[in-house]
């Protein structure tokens, strides 16, 4: 059964006679029954063009951290674009954000850009200038944004045709990328010290950089084994890699410091962008002086056209402040944890093989499976269909996470306690639907 109602389906048949596939971005694609039209959104809700209310746990893919159209935020925005919002020079809201950044982070220095994928492309750039090598290493099933570079061996691609464990064989995931730049990309398996040894071992005279997303934001959330982590910084450090970590989804999302200050590792660099502007688009690069002075003018190419405009950066320094001010993120963890166990709890007793994954704020759960998987090709073990099941009866029923289990449940502010009951009372019906 469809989930569009009248009104969205024909706006969605319009959006196709001039936009491919009726979407601007193939992730926002469910086939021609299922693909939504939206028109409002507000603290933990949306509203469909039929006007159908759902609890959102998509929150746009996890930029939205405080709650839909927060009004501190929309209201900074609102003030600082009546003076303009691009000028072709630096603006007081870029400096105190970088220093923001800078302080929240631990980083020294800091650069903007406007998209995660802009970010962890110019990551890699950077690394590059710096180490006078091209080669880099990333993981089965991490996804580092649209650059042809990171596009081989997602979350997307098929576990059976990544090759041995001792040989993985870098997937190309799309068309149109040419076939020579699969020479600069190694793939490993998530959590597999022996296979990262030995790979930096033969090769690390070749590797500028190893960029990791510290868990897994399109694999469930699955989070690094203990002391996984820490190797990857001992051999990276020791054979001079440029680490980079992917915090585009974990950054202002699971601390203030993101996965950093979690899990007690420092990377050279990180990405930053999606809760960075609760919904407006920033994205910043931050790592250490030494590396990002790497980018000197007229030798090392960064730039864009609206890096810095007034729209992000206003948002962003609302945000930060909040942050800072405010114990946000730790509220969010807290409800995400009560989620998840009522979650785990409802599973159980429906007597479906599950295991949850991810920390509170950004988690996930894995169907016909018991143990969390350490990495892609024992995620893709899960019962994906039955998940989907499950996720279809929510969105039905008005609790909207997304259909496919690689992606994480993601957490607001707005996220209350009464939320979290409704959405527990809207899951267990959804299970037993499924299930019958």
């Amino acid at each position: 059964m469809s989930i569009q109602g009248t009104k969205t389906k024909a706006l969605y048949q319009q959006a196709t006679s001039t936009i491919p596939f009726g979407v601007s971005s193939n992730f926002r694609y469910w086939g021609p029954d299922d693909t939504m039209v939206m028109t409002k959104a507000q603290g933990p809700h949306m509203w469909d063009a039929d006007g159908k209310q759902y609890i959102d746990y998509r929150l746009g893919f996890g930029p939205v951290i405080l709650g839909h159209a927060h009004p501190e935020v929309n209201r900074r925005v609102t003030e600082a674009i009546q003076e303009g919002t691009i000028f072709a020079w630096m603006t007081p809201l870029e400096i105190d954000i970088c220093e923001r950044i800078a302080r929240m982070t631990g980083m020294d220095m800091v650069r903007l850009t406007n998209t995660g994928t802009e970010a962890t492309m110019h990551s890699l750039r950077i690394a590059r200038a710096h180490t006078n090598r091209e080669k880099f290493i990333k993981y089965e099933g991490a996804y580092h944004g649209m650059c042809d570079y990171y596009l081989y061996s997602t979350a997307s691609s098929r576990a059976n045709a990544l090759g041995s464990r001792r040989s993985p064989i870098p997937q190309q995931n799309s068309s149109g990328i040419p076939k020579g730049i699969s020479q600069y990309v190694y793939t490993l398996p998530f959590n597999d010290e022996e296979r990262l040894e030995e790979l930096i071992e033969q090769s690390w005279h070749d590797v500028a950089a190893l960029i990791i997303e510290p868990t897994m934001g399109n694999m469930a959330g699955i989070a690094p084994q203990p002391g996984y982590l820490e190797k990857v910084r001992e051999l990276t450090a020791k054979y001079g890699i440029v680490l980079i970590f992917d915090e585009v989804k974990t950054g202002f999302r699971l601390a203030n410091g993101g996965a950093q200050e979690v899990f007690g590792i420092r990377a050279d660099m990180a990405t930053y962008a999606k809760s960075l502007g609760n919904g407006y688009p920033i994205a910043a690069i931050a790592g250490s002086r030494d590396v990002m002075m790497t980018l000197e003018p007229g030798a090392v190419s960064h730039g864009g056209t609206y890096v810095g405009n007034v729209v992000g950066t206003a948002a962003a320094q609302a945000v930060l402040e909040i942050l800072e001010t405010q114990p946000i993120l730790k509220e969010i963890a807290q409800r995400g944890k009560q989620l998840m166990d009522g979650i785990d709890e409802i599973l159980t007793e429906a007597d479906i093989p599950h295991c949850m994954t991810g920390l509170p704020a950004m988690f996930g759960y894995i169907l016909g499976i018991e143990e969390p998987p350490a990495d892609f090709r024992a995620y893709a073990r899960g019962d994906a269909a039955m998940y989907e099941k499950i996720a279809m009866q929510l969105i039905h029923r008005g609790v909207m996470p997304d259909a496919d289990g690689r992606e994480p449940w993601f957490m607001c502010h707005a996220h209350d306690d009464k939320i979290i009951s409704q959405t527990l009372e809207v899951f267990k019906e959804a299970v037993y639907a499924a299930r019958n």
